[in-house]
């Protein structure tokens, strides 16, 4: 009799276990519930026709979707071991001032208490030293195995700061400031270690839009390597960035979903393959998912010059611009729509053309609009910036110059940026 009362707990477990999980997978197609004398069926191993028929329109994965889901998991999983023990955290101190609290009578010890019979006392406060403390974070990446990390200028923007950068496995080690790239929101940081395990670079010009992407960071300064997934959401974008005190213009930079958070800034964006494609540089307020990086392959000369020379090597044309577009043509009656427009800034110091410079000696003046780099068109895809950049100090360029309505060739020599 116990015998058969086990057999029997055991078949209703079962059978209501089968019974309810149907009842969930089938609820759009039985309407009426259980009522429909679908169990006793059931349990006699009967189902009923109309049942076979819903449970067939179930969309279940198929055997072929379930491996492409499991493929694209181990490939971000993948990815992420290979890239995260180079990602590092960069905590930024600062010496500050100490201030302590103390009280003053400001009517005589006696005033107050011979009158009212205690003191009175209001507070003051004043400088005592200086402390250490915490004031910012961010992330980075090692670029080569003896201590080269890669981010953002404006994670180490302060030069009064001390930075310390914590590596995947715990260790902390004191970071040098090498160089500040002026045109790209990048920095280099060294630090004294040997072995470092180091990333991956891939090819940023061959991203398409909807592939998958990967940034790993110090979310918040307080999650160290935050791993999310996404897609690349679009591509050259340009965008004015902000924070910190400071402003400046990104053009030709990569959009994602994948969440890029405050402490993100200068961490990896990564593909698939485990390979970095951007550097994380800012993310737009007010929305959601909507995240920026600065393409690897516009980091890879620093990254070369840095190793090579010590610095960072930027050729100099000396001329401050605005790129015309349609709504500038109309607004200033001019006769292109493209090009980069030579003219001074707000400030009577912010001259069109730098004096002594490449431009000057060429003989370019304000209000020529620049139309081409050695046969390369300008616009607002392909800035006058962006063109310069591709060559060295010392090279000779020519430009297409629309001067006073006319068009000329002008033979330029670039100079390094100091």
């Amino acid at each position: 009799m116990e015998l058969n009362s086990k057999k029997l707990i055991i078949t209703t477990i079962i059978v209501s276990f089968l019974v309810s999980s149907l009842v969930g997978a089938t609820f759009g197609f039985i309407g009426g519930g259980l009522a429909s004398g679908f169990v006793e069926p059931f349990l006699k191993g009967q189902i009923p026709e109309k049942f076979v028929k819903g449970w067939k329109n179930i969309p279940f994965p198929t055997p072929e979707e379930k491996i492409k889901v499991v493929e694209e998991d181990s490939a971000v999983i993948e990815a992420v071991k290979k890239v995260s023990p180079a990602v590092v955290s960069i905590i930024i101190t600062k010496d500050l001032p100490k201030i302590e609290e103390y009280y003053i009578n400001p009517f005589g010890d006696d005033f107050f208490e011979q009158f009212f019979g205690h003191d009175f006392s209001i507070p003051r406060y004043r400088q005592h030293g200086t402390e250490k403390k915490e004031i910012g974070g961010g992330t980075g990446f090692i670029i080569s195995s003896d201590g080269l990390i890669l981010t953002n200028r404006h994670v180490v923007s302060d030069t009064e700061a001390e930075y310390t950068v914590l590596t995947n496995d715990g260790e902390k080690y004191k970071a040098r400031v090498l160089a500040r790239d002026s045109v790209n929101d990048i920095a280099v940081l060294k630090i004294e270690k040997d072995n470092l395990p180091k990333v991956e670079f891939g090819d940023s010009d061959t991203l398409q839009i909807g592939q998958g992407a990967i940034t790993i960071g110090n979310a918040l300064g307080e999650f160290r390597n935050t791993v999310s997934a996404g897609v690349i959401s679009g591509l050259k974008r340009s965008i004015t960035a902000s924070g910190g005190g400071t402003t400046e213009e990104l053009s030709g930079i990569i959009q994602t979903d994948a969440a890029i958070n405050p402490g993100n800034s200068g961490g990896p964006l990564v593909n698939l393959a485990g390979q970095v494609i951007g550097v994380n540089v800012a993310m737009a307020s007010g929305a959601e998912n909507i995240g920026f990086a600065i393409p690897i392959n516009d980091v890879k000369k620093v990254v070369e010059d840095v190793k090579t020379y010590g610095k960072i090597i930027r050729p100099f044309l000396g001329v401050r611009y605005v790129i015309i577009n349609k709504s500038i043509q109309e607004k200033n009656n001019l006769p292109v729509d493209y090009g980069a427009l030579i003219i001074h800034g707000e400030n009577i110091e912010d001259l069109a053309i730098i004096p002594g410079s490449a431009a000057d000696k060429a003989g370019l003046v304000e209000n020529d609009i620049i139309l081409e780099i050695n046969g390369e068109k300008i616009d607002q895809k392909n800035t006058l910036n962006k063109l310069i950049l591709k060559y060295k100090p010392g090279d000779e360029i020519e430009l297409k110059v629309l001067h006073r309505g006319e068009e000329k060739i002008v033979k330029v020599k670039l100079e390094e940026k100091k």
